[in-house]
């Protein structure tokens, strides 16, 4: 059984939930040199409170704190109990070096050390 809540009680249920998820997750998008703090992230998209989420489509950043997770392009997908919605079309992992130009050996060496001759 559904139950059925007055207008001003469930945008305030939903206020109290949005405010819950805005403190508890360390999740932020970057777009156009603006940080936005993610309320909910699944593997397919994410939410950002509805009052203060712009319409964004195109190119963000998605961090962990300082950690940068994924390079992403996104659209804007609906607005659902105080939250806008967005999935990716694309999200590309940071890598943490920069991608090599040749094949690396599995038996290659670590470094080169080398011993000073005496004088």
């Amino acid at each position: 059984m559904e139950a059925i809540l007055p207008k001003d009680i469930q945008a305030g249920l939903d206020a109290a939930r949005v405010d819950s998820l805005r403190k508890s997750s360390r999740l932020r998008v970057h777009a156009d040199g603006v940080e936005h703090k993610v309320l909910r992230y699944w593997d397919t998209g994410f939410s950002l409170d509805a009052q203060t989420a712009p319409q964004l489509r195109g190119r963000v950043d998605l961090f962990d704190g300082a950690a940068h997770l994924f390079q992403c392009l996104i659209v804007a997908v609906e607005q659902e109990g105080g939250e806008m919605l967005f999935d990716f079309k694309r999200a590309t992992r940071v890598a943490k070096s920069a991608a090599l130009d040749f094949e690396r050996a599995a038996d290659a060496p670590a470094g080169l050390i080398t011993v000073d001759a005496p004088h």
